[in-house]
């Protein structure tokens, strides 16, 4: 196939994926319609004006905030949405690319202080962080709260596998491949008799999750590759385009769908027919209980996932997280937090722009800045009802 029509081959089945996804997230009652409040005139009934003041002052005026955003690049444009949009309502609002954390010090950092909030949790996984324990003998989960908003029950997640591989012998499930010498021997890339799983980077969550998961199923001839995860998924895309045996975690949204593309060159395949890993934390780490990914997700037809599909995963809630002390004084951001859930499918998008750009910060903003013209209507009514709470 030349390049031309694989390229249009890819964005088929691209469409049909984002089709699957909106359908997915409209049975999950997903959907950004807001209430802006008060007349068309952009005045409230009682004659002041939006912003909730009778001088027009914003409630910003004088007030510094300071974000933070997750290392991966999925999460980079809709940090910057939030940067634009709170700085809309008078903040003096940092660059969120000036403090880059994984998740394992990025709660504890929010908890202390060190930074305001961020857009990138994702629940349930990111609750174990929750339970460290700070200087002074209290939760990190004393001092932050989780605002509701954002894509609620949308980050799908599970494993990649090469399509050509489970086509040729017939794989279903990862149990399949672990109970089947033959199968294991083809992802058992070092020759030590156990298989290779392309897993997550340590300052990730999902590393542990995946740990927790193979001992919950008793996966001992599973590995779990753990490395930077461009790293990995560069490893794991060479492999699926040589038609070589590969298996990987990723997630959505993300760009990396669109690269290893599910029912074109990879299919999501079933962890286990029937079991979904609980609350029991089969390997002891602090908290390991919030692992539980009950019931999974099992929202793919044939075309996309192996079959019974069952990912092993829960969609996340991918939402926003902040410091409790700074939402308390700034009150009117949790109400604009609260408004603020941009189509997933539309983020997913933005996220292929930016892998097809030169990466750089300045493509961030252009592409958040492009979004936000695009959809200057809903931005607006969500700064109107959060300046109506003011």
């Amino acid at each position: 196939m030349d390049t031309t029509r694989s390229s249009l081959h890819r964005s088929r089945w691209l469409l049909a994926l984002l089709a699957a996804f909106a359908l997915l997230l409209a049975a999950c009652g997903d959907d950004t319609d807001t209430d802006a409040g008060g007349s068309d005139d952009g005045s409230s009934d009682d004659g002041s004006s939006d912003d909730g003041s009778s001088d027009g002052a914003l409630p910003g005026e004088g007030v510094s905030v300071t974000m933070a955003r997750a290392d991966w690049q999925s999460g980079y444009i809709q940090a910057d949405i939030y940067r634009q949009i709170v700085s809309e309502l008078g903040y003096d609002v940092s660059d969120p690319a000036e403090i880059e954390l994984g998740p394992s010090n990025a709660y504890t950092a929010m908890a202390e202080g060190d930074f305001d909030f961020w857009t990138n949790s994702w629940y349930p996984g990111h609750l174990s962080w929750h339970e460290n324990e700070l200087p002074d003998g209290s939760l990190v989960g004393d001092h932050i709260e989780i605002v509701s908003g954002l894509f609620e029950s949308a980050g799908v997640q599970g494993f990649l596998i090469t399509k050509a591989t489970a086509d040729e012998y017939g794989i279903t499930s990862m149990q399949q491949i672990h109970d089947d010498p033959e199968l294991l021997a083809l992802f058992d890339y070092d020759g030590n008799g156990l298989g290779n799983v392309y897993g997550c980077q340590e300052s990730f969550t999902c590393d542990d999750i995946i740990t927790n998961q193979f001992a919950f199923y008793g996966w001992d001839k599973f590995e779990q590759e753990i490395a930077s995860y461009d790293a990995l998924f560069a490893d794991f895309l060479d492999k699926v385009n040589a038609g070589e045996p590969a298996m990987i975690y990723t997630w959505t949204p993300s760009s990396y769908v669109t690269e290893a593309v599910p029912g074109d060159n990879v299919m999501w395949i079933t962890m286990h027919p029937t079991d979904v890993i609980d609350d029991s934390n089969p390997t002891g780490v602090d908290g390991g209980e919030f692992h539980d990914q009950r019931p999974g997700f099992d929202g793919f037809g044939e075309e996309f996932c192996t079959q019974p599909c069952q990912l092993g995963w829960v969609p996340a809630n991918i939402q926003v997280t902040a410091n409790a002390d700074f939402l308390e004084a700034n009150p009117v951001l949790k109400t604009l937090f609260e408004q603020i859930k941009p189509s997933v499918i539309d983020i997913s998008v933005a996220q292929v722009d930016l892998a097809n750009s030169d990466g750089t910060q300045e493509d961030v903003v252009a592409i958040a800045t492009a979004w936000i013209e695009d959809n200057r209507d809903l931005v607006d009514e969500w700064i109107a009802t959060a300046l109506a709470s003011a």
